[in-house]
């Protein structure tokens, strides 16, 4: 059997060659039933695009670069995040691929990719500067301060600590602290910012630790002992980064402190072991995978021409509240 060509596929949408591969590039001024009618015909018939044809009549690679810093790697986070851009660029043309700190070393090179997507890029890395810098449509999964990236797909943590100290301080917490993140990330700074702010906004005294990501769960249990040996007024502690809360609850455990009652525990970051802790823990849910499809469309819009240079996209995020957090009071009263 000779191979299926997008005239095959043009034919069985009932559509021009033209427009079935515009449709199945995401490009052109297509209706979302016309593309789903030719990317339903190309299935059914195996249709398989020529990408190093391709490549070669468009001056295209037909891939795009994903970035994800080394340190970030042992997040569920950001293993969400890199289904989620998986899933959305799978509908596409394009394959991704994955770029890693290592490049660096290769001064000269330039991704062969079409655009990049950098999740959560930190500051002082100088892989995320030369991507930047690459000449290239860039989409970033928040933002990097003096970088004007092509799109970005931002949340207002800023926001939902605020929320998370207001449902602490509601429930009883007179003193709480904050284990800070040490990454330079837009993410990092929100939240210490919003931290800082309200406490001085709702005269609490601010206690703040900071560590670094992907530390060993018996530093972090030190770190906090030492939080709450330096200030035993201490009631209730806010965890930023993904993974630090269940792995702090034992220190806490080990001083007598209950948590959920009369100690309350909280997470900027939710995860599934914070989901099946006794009890569950407080946190904000970072919409790991929504953030990557939302980053992976925003640059299949920008290839395409569907949205313009400088777009910015919010994306919604949900807090979550847990037993963690109910306080004694609450909890007595409730039952």
């Amino acid at each position: 059997m000779s191979a299926v060509t997008i005239v095959d596929v043009a034919r069985a949408a009932g559509v021009s060659k033209t427009t079935a591969s515009d449709a199945l590039r995401g490009r052109g001024r297509v209706s979302e039933a016309t593309r789903e009618s030719v990317v339903s015909a190309a299935r059914r018939l195996g249709y398989a695009t020529n990408r190093s044809a391709r490549s070669l009549r468009t001056s295209t690679t037909g891939a795009v670069g994903l970035y994800i810093p080394q340190v970030l790697v042992r997040s569920e986070y950001y293993l969400a995040f890199v289904h989620g851009v998986l899933n959305t660029v799978a509908d596409s043309e394009y394959d991704v691929t994955l770029i890693v700190s290592a490049h660096h070393a290769r001064r000269a090179a330039v991704p062969r990719v079409d655009g990049l997507i950098l999740c959560d890029p930190v500051h002082s890395d100088p892989m995320a500067s030369r991507l930047m810098a690459s000449g290239l449509p860039v989409v970033t999964c928040e933002r990097m301060a003096g970088a004007r990236p092509t799109g970005v797909v931002w949340s207002d943590h800023g926001r939902q600590a605020g929320l998370l100290l207001d449902h602490l301080r509601d429930h009883d917490a007179r003193r709480i602290a904050l284990l800070a993140s040490t990454t330079d990330s837009d993410w990092a700074r929100s939240i210490e910012s919003a931290y800082h702010s309200w406490c001085r906004a709702h005269r609490f005294q601010a206690s703040v630790a900071t560590v670094a990501f992907g530390t060993e769960p018996e530093a972090l249990q030190r770190e906090v002992g030492a939080l709450l040996d330096a200030d035993p007024d201490v009631d209730a502690l806010v965890c930023a980064s993904d993974g630090v809360a269940a792995a702090v609850a034992p220190s806490l455990a080990a001083r007598g402190l209950r948590v959920g009652e009369d100690f309350l525990l909280a997470s900027c970051v939710d995860a599934s072991a914070l989901r099946t802790m006794d009890p569950p823990v407080t946190a904000v849910d970072p919409k790991g995978e929504e953030a990557g499809e939302s980053c992976g469309r925003l640059l299949l819009d920008i290839l395409a021409g569907h949205a313009e240079e400088g777009t910015f996209r919010e994306l919604e995020l949900d807090f979550v509240p847990r037993a963690s957090t109910l306080g004694r009071a609450r909890r007595t009263a409730r039952e």
